[in-house]
């Protein structure tokens, strides 16, 4: 029986199962060494054609998807496109020198046709400096919300698949397609890059073989790659059929960065492990020695963009929607809660904690409400639908129980929500939850922080003198990557209903201590 290790990356890609368009162009034979994918790959011979980037530094940040909105003019028969500004891979650029050139790869949000493909991918090189690569419907299936929705996700936030209706068996097919859908996307990078001087910035476990392809082509070229959510412990990891492939396949990077030490540790571990490779620490950073090269691993919490948030605060949307809210709640105590549609964001197991907080402690029935704001589900899975579900079913039993005349204990709001009325909700709420059974880093406990701060134009438009102190608590589950660096935040096991309603209700009784003092120091003086 031949082997099934689908070492051979290339093969696998250009295999019957799926029909992989070729990139059209003549690429440059580059130097190679022994490695995953077979030593046909990357022989054409020639020039390269690819832009030049000499007269400046130039970055390439590829990700699944571009940062831009996109939309089909019926009636003019054409695409809209306009930049995404609230993109994390936007705001990249933000952290280069404004000499740096910024070019980005990644597929459109929209189906292209064929026949329009070309015209589309010229302007948007031209207006967006963004290169989209056109995946094939049915590859992209089963690559996102095939082996990246229903493989990696659950089993990067620690869920396996022990039986079929809690998650999905390994399926070698959307493994292929996985495989496939990145050497399509290296197949675009190779029409824009410069081996020699470019820097190619790989984002996510939704591209982990795509240095693969690269490293293959092109031997000296500059990678890094960095992973947004939580790598799981060598346990949980070694379950994986491709575990070795995505291993290789990420140590063809140059550097990997991760949000925290735990993460870069699981995965230092699983290299140990099941490939038997040691680390060192080297001049200052951790290093691997993989085929000759040393490849860095690299601690690189993501954080949060001062300029842009600061600028949504001092919007006039802002000021008038955090005035609507701070009359909608006046008297009463508001809790936020901001979380994506998602099983691992522990959204049902928040309104139990605050369901059984309302049950044991009458007096803040009718003066606490819990403001939920829920942003769009990134897949459509099973496991989603069941989260919605049970999420919906919780508030309303809440509601219906503890809920009066002009008084309900849990708003939802499951809706796209602008940056301005979110931001409004951070201002006026006293205390913000986050109860995720698992994520990567979560940037709500920041948001809200600066956002409680107020500026001098919200405490105009609240009644608020600027130079009053503010009361807030934060509640954070204890595996999440920021939890760490919140010394100040009151930190919970998201899976302990009780313990979440006793931490909120310590929150709560904080604030009403804060501003007993705060009212005393004040009348003293």
């Amino acid at each position: 029986m031949p082997s099934r290790s689908c070492a051979n990356l290339l093969d696998m890609a250009s295999g019957d199962i799926l029909d992989i368009p070729q990139t059209p162009r003549a690429l440059p034979r580059v130097m190679t060494v022994p490695g995953i994918i077979a030593d046909g790959y990357g022989s054409n011979d020639g020039d390269s054609d690819s832009m030049s980037s000499s007269c400046r530094e130039r970055k390439i940040i590829v990700a699944n998807m571009l940062p831009l909105h996109a939309q089909r003019d019926t009636t003019a028969k054409k695409w809209l496109f306009s930049l995404d500004e609230d993109s994390l891979l936007l705001q990249l650029k933000d952290g280069f020198s404004p000499e740096t050139e910024v070019v980005y790869v990644g597929s459109l949000k929209v189906d292209v046709e064929p026949s329009e493909q070309e015209e589309v991918a010229q302007r948007l090189l031209e207006e967006f400096k963004c290169v989209p690569a056109f995946v094939p419907h049915d590859i992209q299936a089963k690559f996102y919300h095939g082996f990246c929705k229903q493989q990696l996700w659950p089993l990067f936030h620690y869920m396996l698949p022990m039986c079929p209706d809690h998650g999905d068996r390994f399926d070698r097919q959307m493994w292929q397609a996985y495989v496939s859908a990145n050497k399509i996307f290296a197949d675009k990078v190779m029409e824009v890059v410069n081996p020699e001087d470019d820097y190619i910035w790989i984002q996510d476990y939704h591209l982990m073989v795509l240095p693969t392809f690269l490293r293959k082509r092109y031997h000296r070229v500059q990678l890094g790659f960095f992973l947004h959510s939580p790598f799981p412990s060598s346990e949980i990891y070694r379950t994986l059929p491709v575990r070795d492939e995505i291993l290789k396949g990420l140590l063809n990077c140059d550097l990997i960065g991760f949000h925290t030490f735990d993460y870069a540790r699981h995965f230092l571990s699983c290299c140990s492990r099941m490939l038997g490779l040691d680390y060192e620490s080297k001049r200052g950073h951790i290093g691997l020695d993989y085929f000759g090269r040393t490849v860095y691993i690299k601690i690189l919490p993501v954080g949060i963009h001062m300029g842009r948030l600061e600028s949504v605060m001092n919007f006039s949307s802002t000021f008038v929607k955090a005035k609507e809210v701070q009359e909608q709640f006046k008297g009463k105590k508001v809790i936020v809660g901001v979380d994506d549609m998602d099983i691992f964001k522990g959204i049902s197991l928040k309104l139990l904690a605050f369901e059984y907080l309302l049950q044991q402690d009458q007096n803040l029935q009718g003066k606490l409400v819990l403001v939920q704001i829920v942003n769009p589900a990134r897949s459509s899975g099973k496991d989603v639908q069941e989260a919605k579900r049970e999420t919906y079913s919780t508030a309303e039993r809440i509601n219906q129980i503890y809920g009066r005349s002009n008084y309900e204990p849990v708003i939802l709001i499951d809706r796209p929500v602008p940056h301005s009325e979110k931001t409004a909700y951070y201002a006026v709420a006293e205390c913000c939850v986050v109860n995720a059974v698992r994520d990567g880093m979560n940037l709500v406990p920041y948001k809200y922080i600066v956002c409680r701060q107020g500026s001098p134009g919200m405490d105009d438009a609240m009644g608020i003198k600027t130079d009053s102190p503010k009361t807030s608590m934060l509640v954070v589950s204890e595996f999440i990557g920021c939890s760490p660096s919140l010394s100040g935040a009151i930190r919970v096991n998201p899976w302990d209903s009780e313990a979440v309603a006793e931490a909120l209700n310590v929150a709560l009784q904080c604030l009403i201590l804060r501003n007993n003092f705060v009212m005393r120091s004040t009348t003293a003086m």
